[in-house]
């Protein structure tokens, strides 16, 4: 079994940078899929194992959090990894509706960029609903509703959902492409 020192996470020791991060919850995510899917009592128990140990992780970080000072805390909710383990764990210190509104305020700098506007309209059911006004193409229009979609599911990973809200008076002002053409006149004179 490899040995672990506290050097090697204190100053100046190896850490994982957010990318790393990503990497490992990615390959954790495949191993258990594949450890689920496998028959009989040793993956029953892996799984298990797993399970127990997440849940003693958990009780860690919360007696962390209990320790810590509101300013600490908060800092601890900004980090992306530890802001994302609160939410595993049911113990982060903002409600889905701030964290939500946060990624929000966060886009729309980028969106405004894009000529447009973006309002977090609320969130139902476990659905953040967002008015989200481009001007442009569909192509910048589809990149920002995926980078909108990105940003709330990873501020709150318990939304089962983005939705695109649309502006009835934005709407009602687009004219189809159809009704612009011209129509072929009707022939004068006929009987």
């Amino acid at each position: 079994m490899a040995e672990h020192t506290t050097a090697a996470y204190g100053p100046g020791g190896d850490r994982l940078d957010d990318s790393a991060v990503e990497d490992r919850l990615t390959r954790i995510d495949d191993l258990l899929g594949r450890v689920e899917e496998a028959p009989g009592p040793m993956a029953q128990a892996a799984v298990e194992a797993v399970g127990a140990l997440t849940e003693v992780y958990g009780e860690g970080l919360a007696r962390i959090l209990d320790l810590a000072d509101e300013a600490l805390v908060a800092r601890f909710a900004e980090d992306q990894l530890l802001g994302h383990l609160m939410v595993l764990h049911d113990i982060h210190p903002d409600p889905v509706e701030r964290r939500a509104e946060r990624a929000v305020d966060g886009l729309r700098t980028i969106v405004r960029e894009s000529g447009g506007e973006i309002e977090l309209t609320g969130i139902d059911d476990g659905v953040a609903r967002v008015r989200l006004d481009v001007k442009g193409c569909g192509s910048t229009t589809a990149v920002l509703e995926t980078a909108v979609r990105e940003a709330l599911l990873a501020a709150a990973p318990e939304l089962s959902g983005v939705e695109r809200v649309r502006d009835p008076e934005r709407d009602a002002a687009f004219v189809p492409l159809d009704t612009l053409t011209l129509r072929p006149a009707e022939p004068q004179g006929s009987p």
